[in-house]
């Protein structure tokens, strides 16, 4: 549905300028006042997420820094720093109407120079953002209220990745001229949305303010936010319980509290407001490993691992098993159509005995590091069944728990792991959210959520690439299927769950979804019916 939304919209602006309606909210009249108490988890390691794309990052990120639109729960367009769009008959230029009268927190005022130079910044240094702005050949700013984007060839997916949570606009005049990953304003941010960052005690609390000169008056309506981290699970689970915090989403608390949680009557359970970010659970190798650089073994550890178990067991049925890197909710790019690798342990012990790594006088073949995201309780947990599983076929496996900052340095900038299990964020097309982790040209140590297996083949790139400029629908899903099989086939990682993502919420706080991204968004529309 989503991709038939975006090839809709893409062909209807052509030529054309369209002009989009606000969000209208699914309630009735908001009360003034009050305080979120807003959890997120793990605690953020930046709340500007030019580089650094974790869930509480951005998630914290667009209530203050804003993006040119945001997405209706169908993928509708809906205006926010920008309030119209026009695209060329050819598809290589998409012209802004940037919203006047904007400023940022600290009084300047917003203009296209921001856009451009955020363009700019993203696409060098953004996770996603290399694959995203790549047929975008030059930016021109006739005035301070037009952007220009000039392509080298159409980005029909480009529509979909303009929400502050992926594509956030900054400040040029705090950002220029320094090194933006280092930029002491990445941990106080200064935007244009509904609440301005005012402190944060790490470990303890961060703490949003209503913005009272945001452009869209009367919003927002909440007096502040405060954002919570609890590092203990079950305790997050008594937070919610208790009215100690209001909301959270994504990973929070322990799949077995569900039920308990859900039954509760001052809790709701949302599954909306997670289209632009479906989740794929993945396995994912270094392939400059001396073991896991052999396609047999890689194929070994896939013959040994039991989805159906890990779906039941450690996921708790929140998902579906899957096989490949497309979320199954991405219908129209999806292909079941792949290479399957069934539980067979004893197909895992032909492999590795034909590859050469046979058992030793201990029963073990070789060891290896295992490293979880740590994220929720459900990745190490997976790391825990993947030890077992593998320990059956003589892989011994060990598990590493770090925090946040060290994983992402252990991975993605130092290399100096074996293999990971995590989430992949698919986003709102392949191109944005699944190309950065395959694509050989994303092979970019230091940069979070990268290609960090170091994969490389041609015919990938290819597709990829093709898969970047087509318009014509059914060509590009061709190529998206084609992507699928080659990857599901070279195995640079497992895909065992399509992910069911969830908001927790206290039933006083109202309008929370009402968006393709959901908590993700900027909560302006949010009050508390107390």
């Amino acid at each position: 549905m989503r991709a038939y939304l975006s090839r809709r919209i893409f062909s209807a602006m052509a030529g054309s300028m369209l002009l989009v309606p606000p969000l209208v909210a699914r309630a009735d009249t908001p009360k003034r006042g009050g305080t979120l108490k807003f959890l997120v988890e793990p605690e953020p390691t930046s709340l500007v997420p030019i580089a650094d794309t974790t869930g509480a990052n951005v998630m914290i990120s667009a209530k203050v820094t804003e993006g040119l639109f945001n997405y209706g729960l169908d993928f509708s367009l809906r205006p926010s720093l920008a309030t119209g769009l026009q695209t060329s008959v050819d598809g290589k230029e998409m012209t802004f109407t940037l919203r006047q009268g904007v400023k940022w927190h600290d009084g300047q005022p917003f203009t296209s120079a921001d856009v451009a130079f955020s363009i700019e910044t993203l696409k060098k240094y953004h996770p996603r953002g290399k694959a995203t702005f790549a047929n975008v050949a030059e930016i021109r700013t006739p005035d301070d209220h037009t952007v220009v984007l000039v392509m080298s060839l159409p980005a029909p997916y480009l529509i979909n990745a303009l929400a502050g949570q992926e594509s956030p606009i900054i400040p040029r005049h705090i950002y220029d001229g320094s090194n933006p990953l280092a930029n002491p304003h990445n941990n106080a941010p200064i935007g244009t949305g509904p609440f301005v960052f005012k402190d944060w005690q790490r470990g303890n609390f961060i703490l949003l303010e209503r913005n009272p000169d945001y452009w869209d008056q009367p919003k927002p309506y909440l007096d502040r936010i405060i954002v919570r981290t609890i590092p203990d699970a079950a305790a997050r689970s008594v937070a919610l319980e208790t009215g100690e915090v209001d909301i959270g989403g994504e990973y929070l608390v322990p799949l077995s509290d569900m039920g308990r949680l859900g039954s509760l009557p001052q809790l709701g359970i949302e599954t909306q407001g997670y289209a632009y970010s479906p989740n794929v659970h993945r396995i994912e190798f270094n392939l400059d490993n001396p073991y896991f650089k052999n396609l047999p073994v890689r194929q070994a550890v896939a013959h040994a691992i039991n989805k159906d178990i890990l779906l039941r067991t450690v996921w708790y049925g929140f998902g579906v098993v899957t096989t490949g890197p497309i979320h199954p909710d991405v219908a129209r790019f999806y292909t079941a159509d792949v290479v399957k690798y069934a539980f067979e342990p004893s197909t895992a012990e032909k492999l590795l005995d034909e590859a050469g790594f046979r058992r030793g006088e201990d029963g073990v073949r070789f060891s290896v590091m295992h490293d979880p995201l740590p994220i929720g309780l459900m990745h190490m947990q997976t790391g825990e069944y993947i030890k077992q599983a593998l320990g059956k076929v003589g892989i011994k496996v060990t598990l590493r728990s770090q925090d946040m900052a060290g994983y992402i340095k252990r991975v993605f900038t130092d290399r100096q792991f074996d293999f990971t299990n995590g989430a992949m964020t698919n986003g709102p097309d392949p191109t944005l959210g699944v190309q950065r982790f395959y694509w050989s040209k994303n092979f970019r140590p230091g940069v979070p959520f990268s290609n960090a297996s170091h994969f490389s083949n041609p015919d990938v790139d290819r597709l990829l690439e093709a898969a970047q400029s087509e318009i014509d629908l059914h060509k590009r899903a061709e190529d998206f299927y084609g992507f699928q099989r080659i990857v599901v086939q070279e195995l640079p990682d497992i895909t065992p769950i399509a992910v069911k993502l969830f908001t927790i919420y206290n039933k006083k706080v109202k309008n929370h979804t009402l968006t393709a991204d959901g908590i993700h968004c900027n909560l302006a529309d949010v009050y508390i019916d107390s």
